[in-house]
């Protein structure tokens, strides 16, 4: 009989043929798959149209944007002219000269001198004058003095009167009272 060692040793040998057998690598033919064309052509086109478009949109709506942004600047620019000349109307019409010449034109008058009413005696203090517009306080400044470079001396000039120049003087007098005449007919 055969010992154990031996029957392992076969058995291992034997297996291993069979793996040996089994594992041989054998040349299998090439096969070449390629991907199909027309989905990824599709795909990348829709891809294309998709950005263009998109980028057309994204344009037109930049530029309506820009359209309302001028068109509120400009509004905003005339609002701010029309805030300015009403603030310059409002100042105008609050000024205290302005105010005191349509006080004046009423026929109010500002009194010389002030006088004060003491309220617990119910008295007034001060000399009271009626106020009158002889003597109101003038509010327009008296006008500046002109320079004496434009007030000068005048220059008399007297012309002695000759023979000829009363002969002329007569004739002009003469043909002013003939165009009298013509213009009354």
């Amino acid at each position: 009989m055969s010992s154990p060692a031996l029957q392992t040793r076969t058995r291992v040998t034997r297996i291993a043929q069979e793996a040996v057998d089994k594992a041989r690598l054998t040349v299998v033919p090439r096969v070449r798959t390629r991907a199909p064309r027309v989905p990824f052509v599709t795909l990348v086109s829709a891809v294309l149209v998709a950005g263009i478009v998109g980028l057309l949109l994204f344009n037109t709506s930049m530029q309506q944007a820009s359209f309302s942004a001028s068109s509120l600047e400009k509004e905003a620019d005339t609002l701010a002219a029309r805030q300015q000349t009403l603030r310059m109307e409002l100042d105008e019409l609050r000024d205290p000269q302005r105010l005191a010449q349509q006080a004046q034109q009423m026929g109010m008058v500002i009194p010389p001198a002030p006088v004060f009413l003491d309220l617990e005696t119910g008295k007034t203090i001060g000399v009271r004058t009626p106020a009158t517009p002889e003597n109101a306080i003038r509010l327009d400044p008296p006008p500046p003095p002109k320079p004496k470079i434009l007030q000068p001396d005048p220059t008399v000039v007297q012309v002695p009167a000759t023979a000829s120049t009363a002969s002329t003087k007569t004739t002009g007098q003469q043909g002013n009272q003939q165009g009298k005449k013509n213009r009354d007919r």
